[in-house]
């Protein structure tokens, strides 16, 4: 597909000019040579450790957590959308990044799981979010195990308040404002904590979300008929989407922990990726990794460098972008949400 061999090659640009780019700015040559370094064992003068340390250390992971994050976050937003049949979900809808905001939080006031370490905010995060999933779910089944995609958003969104205001409890009663700090990292979102350790696991769960949702584009098309259509041609709605409301908890639930909450991203791409290759699932979600990848990596490049050498939370880029082109597509007639 030319879309994809096109964001492809923006991609790889797009990495390299954001590790070079920031308070200290790199030429892509050098960025390149240093880069080269890295991953041959090459050699490095004395005087450009500095400089190696930088582009290695400290721009490359993070830069590429962005890059794997925008990806998932825009996989899982085409998943959510054909899981409850709404143009306007995104992975947060059913409450997992709240979830995962109180398991940070939680962990951050009281202390808990200290043997963890560095990774002890974030394995919080990731547990809250799975707690928050499995509550959704129990309260949105029916009858006979059936998962009506209604009865799930409204159960999402209530559960998210609920969450939300334990979150503030748990605030309001902090002995300082460390757990204030932790609120608007998990609300906000940022990748200033990224690290080499964490991009195994993000990219592992990142690549298992994007093949079994590719090789699942048929079921997602019968979904999006609706319920009867979907059980005429074979297809069990409620099994389809207890699979897909597992797989977006696990998913979304480690990009959560170690990026905090960012909003739009799931919600808008797949539209604006809709408008570009059509409604095939099987097309979408080929393209919709790819342009979530590039968006998220200029995004974070954005929010890193505009009023440096303090950083803007992630969220408030996502929402300045995503706010107008949403509404941009709103008032297109042309483009029917969802469909084709």
């Amino acid at each position: 597909m030319v879309a994809c061999a096109v964001l492809l090659v923006v991609l790889l640009v797009s990495v390299v000019a954001a590790i070079g780019l920031g308070p200290a700015t790199i030429a892509p040559g050098e960025t390149a040579r240093y880069l080269w370094a890295a991953l041959t064992g090459g050699r490095v003068e004395a005087d450009e450790v500095t400089v190696y340390q930088i582009v290695w250390q400290i721009r490359t992971p993070r830069v590429l957590l962005a890059a794997l994050v925008g990806a998932g976050l825009a996989t899982m937003g085409v998943a959510v959308q054909a899981l409850v049949r709404n143009p306007l979900a995104d992975p947060f809808i059913l409450g997992v990044s709240s979830g995962a905001s109180v398991g940070a939080v939680a962990v951050s006031v009281t202390g808990g799981l200290a043997a963890l370490g560095i990774y002890a905010v974030s394995a919080g995060a990731f547990l809250g979010a799975l707690a928050a999933s499995v509550l959704v779910y129990a309260a949105a089944v029916g009858r006979g195990g059936a998962l009506a995609p209604l009865r799930l958003v409204l159960t999402g969104v209530a559960m998210a308040l609920g969450f939300q205001a334990v979150m503030s409890v748990i605030v309001y009663f902090a002995p300082d404002s460390e757990a204030t700090a932790t609120v608007l990292y998990w609300t906000m979102g940022s990748f200033g904590a990224a690290t080499w350790g964490a991009l195994p696991v993000v990219a592992a769960a990142v690549l298992l979300g994007v093949l079994v949702l590719h090789r699942s584009g048929r079921a997602l098309d019968v979904l999006a008929l609706g319920d009867e259509s979907a059980a005429s041609l074979g297809v069990s709605p409620d099994r389809h989407r207890r699979a897909l409301l597992v797989l977006v908890a696990l998913v979304t639930g480690v990009m959560v922990a170690v990026s905090g909450a960012i909003a739009f991203v799931g919600l808008v791409m797949p539209h604006v990726v809709r408008m570009v290759v059509g409604a095939s699932h099987s097309r979408v979600l080929a393209v919709a990794p790819l342009a979530g990848a590039v968006f998220m990596v200029w995004a974070d490049l954005v929010a890193r460098t505009l009023v440096a050498p303090r950083e803007l939370p992630l969220g408030v880029i996502t929402a300045l972008v995503g706010v107008p082109v949403f509404l941009t597509l709103m008032r297109r007639k042309s483009y029917v949400f969802g469909g084709s």
